[in-house]
């Protein structure tokens, strides 16, 4: 079904609403879904495809680092390439591309071919996850309506992992490992079919802007540099070389990048997105996040499986409720509380709320219940994801100049990805060193030491989980500016107006709407 054209123009203009809005959120979650669900999915799928195509233990991480560094180093990249491209063709390609490399990677007969797949996914959810993001920007520009667009798409960014977890376990104990990835397939056939049907075009009016193609190759490099070393961290250690090879070549290349960005005639991150104060906090928020955030997933999944001996079914089955609270929350945070207290207020709460049940996470030992003791922990950090997530992403493309869209929405991606690495290599690398001291220091070793030992490092990873978060409390209370106040720290760029500043009050927005329409 064929669609007139709608320029891009600044989401501030306040353009005609879509009619088919509600059907182009249903279509932009379902891509988020597939993107968000795939890396636990596919991390539940991994024991079961080592021994189906014979890899090595060494070998098995590049099955998760091959995605995530083409994921990571290419989505600046992705999202520029849908504000220059149009967002709908974007989203489309994104789409096909993803199904495609997941239906090759769950057809896979070796272990070379699933590397490859993985990484073709990689490139791919790339260009969909900030072309996702983007739409839902420049869709929903009534201010209580992209509330509620954005608590949606919130709710699925924080609470994708626990659903891979869930849906993994069911295809991988009735079915096997390879509908892990194919089940991508039938997910992105309905976002295609609902792309073409509810997804306006988008296109650019007036010169043409040009992709930075030194720009691209610097971030790139940066972006590729830094997943690598701390991917090389969680592996090799701190230790190695490789690791601050890497992490140090990230950071020459981020610094070139900043100054060639100065300089650039069509910058691919132009400077003023991520200048901008609130966006700016918002950026550091989901990072921080996204670090806090990894150590809920991994080590819960550990305790449950290998301490209370929970199938993969059960352990998915038990973040539900953490799910639930974390979708009551993004309703409740954007609807009500953002409006009325701003960011400032909102994203901190949810920093401390979250710190606090990672704490209460510290009591696990081996004698502990799901219903008395990780059932209440569960539920406050659910709460508290869903009060920071979903406000920093709408804070972080709020007023935005729609030729920008793409690529502030892929700083955001960018921001949780590089936020995930850190927890990775952080977490992993102290709970590793917490276990074999407490080993060292129980000896003999026995299998009940080495139970207290898993349990002890857990422990420890939920302590550090918990000082993330509370780092996070700190540094988004000092940086997002108070309600009324002006977002705007740097210089306007291109096609901002000083209405970009509300920060989260959602009158002067409204009247401001209501003058254009007027």
């Amino acid at each position: 079904m064929s669609q007139t054209p709608v320029p891009m123009t600044d989401i501030n203009s306040a353009p005609e609403v879509s009619s088919r809005r509600w059907w182009t959120l249903t279509t932009v979650a379902l891509a988020q879904l597939m993107v968000v669900l795939d890396s636990t999915v596919v991390n539940i799928a991994l024991p079961s495809a080592q021994q189906d195509l014979g890899f090595t233990d060494g070998q098995r991480q590049w099955i998760i680092t091959a995605y995530s560094l083409a994921f990571g180093s290419l989505l600046l990249l992705g999202g520029r390439l849908s504000d220059l491209l149009g967002r709908k063709r974007t989203f489309i390609i994104g789409l096909i591309g993803f199904a495609g490399a997941s239906a090759f990677g769950g057809a896979a007969g070796s272990f070379g071919m699933l590397v490859l797949a993985r990484a073709i996914q990689g490139a791919f959810g790339a260009l969909l996850a900030p072309t996702a993001l983007a739409v839902l920007t420049t869709t929903f520009t009534v201010p209580k309506e992209r509330a509620r667009a954005f608590g949606v798409f919130g709710a699925i960014a924080g609470a994708g992992g626990a659903v891979g977890l869930l849906l993994g376990g069911f295809l991988t104990e009735n079915f096997n490992w390879r509908w892990n990835l194919y089940v991508n397939v039938f997910i992105a056939v309905v976002a295609v079919v609902g792309a073409l049907i509810f997804v306006s075009h988008s296109v650019v009016t007036g010169p043409r802007p040009k992709l930075d193609i030194p720009g691209t190759i610097l971030i790139s490099g940066a972006l590729f540099a830094l997943v690598y070393g701390f991917s090389n961290a969680e592996t090799d250690g701190w230790g190695s070389p490789l690791t601050w090879g890497m992490l140090a070549g990230a950071a020459v290349l981020m610094v070139v990048f900043v100054l060639w960005q100065q300089r650039a005639s069509h910058p691919i991150l132009p400077l003023h997105i991520p200048l901008n104060r609130n966006r700016g906090a918002a950026y550091i928020s989901v990072l921080i996040a996204g670090a806090g955030m990894f150590g809920i997933f991994l080590f819960v999944t550990y305790y449950v499986q290998t301490s209370l001996r929970y199938s993969p079914i059960q352990t998915g089955i038990g973040f539900l409720p953490m799910i639930g609270m974390l979708i009551l929350a993004a309703q409740l945070s954007t609807n009500f509380a953002l409006p009325r207290f701003g960011p400032k207020v909102l994203v901190p709460f949810g920093m401390v709320l979250s710190a606090i049940g990672m704490v209460y996470l510290t009591r696990l030992d081996l004698g502990s219940t799901y219903a008395g003791d990780l059932l209440p922990p569960l539920m406050i950090i659910g709460f508290g994801i869903g009060s920071i997530m979903p406000a920093s992403i709408q804070t972080a493309t709020y007023g935005i100049d729609s030729r920008f869209a793409g690529v502030a929405s892929a700083l955001v991606n960018t921001s949780q990805q590089v936020g995930g690495s850190i927890g990775t290599a952080l977490l992993n690398t102290l709970a590793a060193t917490a276990a074999t001291n407490y080993i060292a220091a129980h000896l003999p070793p026995s299998a009940e030491v080495a139970a207290q030992a898993a349990v002890h490092s857990y422990s420890v990873a939920y302590w550090w989980g918990a000082g993330f978060f509370a780092v996070g409390a700190i540094v988004s209370a000092i940086l997002f500016r108070r309600r009324g106040q002006s977002l705007v720290s740097a210089p306007l760029g291109a096609g901002e107006n000083v209405d970009d500043a509300v920060s989260g009050n959602a009158k002067p927005l409204v009247q401001h709407t209501a003058r254009h329409r007027a």
